[in-house]
């Protein structure tokens, strides 16, 4: 009988895009694959295979809506675990992973309810919320990011971030470096862009030398209420710029750029590593347990990266930075190799080999 993978994940590309690369992964080695998240995750769940089936479940965060919101979330997440409890006797996965995010909750809740073997797996360098809650009761912790700040008696297993088929299709693009001809900036703040981003990039981009200026072709990822402010700055300034909130194609554009100014979530930095791209990362301030630091430690100390912490970014310092990349070929392409040195292209083969490695523990 053919084995069901159960994967749990939340609403944001930091948890979905190492799920569907998972799931792209157990498709292919002959096993069906079910996708459990919220109303607000599924709208995330395009990209993934056809052949995955999506189940949407009660869930909700403590993060956002008034006092009335909050105090209704642990009633929202019980149903959420009791449907997922009833799908599960129903139809019994072999494994249930989950990425973290509390869409993931019910899925998990209900794995352990029934002693299904169960893992999950943390993107960041730090546990988020959920993950720290189940990892005492789970059958495996996979680390993204390592080393992993996991809770006493946790031990994690070093897997890397999955990147999607797509972004592994381009691994390993040859680097073009910087030069008198058109070049690509590649601006990237999550899967909903970054406010900051948006503020300070195009103003950085206005005070570069006239000759790097020129030949800048940018895309930047923006909310949609920054977008038109950014595109804006960008036309003052004279310079060609795409303005979207999403770009489904990054890894393309990736692959052709000669430079990325990104945030440093998880996603992010396994996208860049692969690709093998030069990069400016600014870890976003609030994140829990300053989690985007330890997520760029790799880079920055491979010596592939950047790192500018928000309280110290300006246009004038995030400018200097650009031009000492863009302005030095040989040192550009040195920071692609070196990023390339930082990824795992096999990390979703290595996740997978632990999802069978469980299901092979069934009776």
């Amino acid at each position: 009988m053919t084995k069901l993978l159960l994967i749990a994940a939340g609403g944001t590309g930091g948890h979905m895009f190492p799920a569907q690369a998972l799931a792209e992964t157990m498709l292919a080695r002959g096993w069906r694959v079910k996708l459990s998240t919220d109303d607000r995750g599924a709208r995330y769940a395009g990209g993934f295979p056809a052949e995955v089936k999506v189940e949407t479940v009660s869930s909700a965060t403590f993060a956002r809506g008034g006092a009335l919101a909050r105090a209704a979330v642990p009633f929202r997440i019980a149903g959420g675990v009791i449907g997922a409890t009833f799908r599960m006797m129903l139809d019994k996965p072999d494994v249930v992973v989950g990425f973290g995010g509390y869409p993931s909750i019910p899925a998990l809740s209900a794995a352990w309810l029934l002693r299904r073997p169960r893992m999950i797996h943390e993107q960041n360098g730090v546990l988020g919320r959920v993950n720290r809650v189940f990892a005492g009761r789970v059958d495996k912790v996979a680390c993204g990011t390592w080393p992993t700040e996991l809770p006493q008696g946790v031990t994690g297993e070093n897997t890397g971030n999955p990147v999607r088929a797509a972004v592994r299709e381009r691994a390993a693009a040859p680097y073009i470096p910087p030069g008198d001809y058109p070049m690509s900036l590649v601006v990237i703040g999550g899967s909903q862009g970054a406010r900051i981003l948006s503020d300070v990039v195009p103003a950085a981009v206005a005070l570069l030398p006239e000759g790097l200026r020129d030949n800048l072709r940018v895309a930047h990822q923006a909310r949609d209420e920054d977008a038109e402010r950014a595109a804006a700055a960008y036309a003052a300034a004279g310079v060609r710029a795409e303005v979207q909130p999403f770009f489904a194609d990054i890894p393309r554009r990736l692959s052709e750029a000669q430079l990325v100014i990104s945030r440093s979530g998880a996603s992010s930095v396994a996208d860049i590593s692969i690709i093998g791209r030069p990069s400016i990362l600014i870890p976003f301030a609030a994140a829990i347990a300053d989690h985007q630091t330890a997520n760029a430690r790799g880079l920055t100390e491979a010596g592939a990266a950047v790192l500018i912490p928000e309280k110290l970014l300006d246009p004038a310092a995030l400018s200097a930075q650009m031009a000492a990349i863009l302005g030095h070929p040989a040192a550009a392409e040195t920071m692609a190799a070196h990023a390339l040195s930082q990824g795992k292209p096999d990390a979703a083969a290595r996740l997978a080999a632990l999802v069978e490695e469980l299901a092979g523990d069934l009776p």
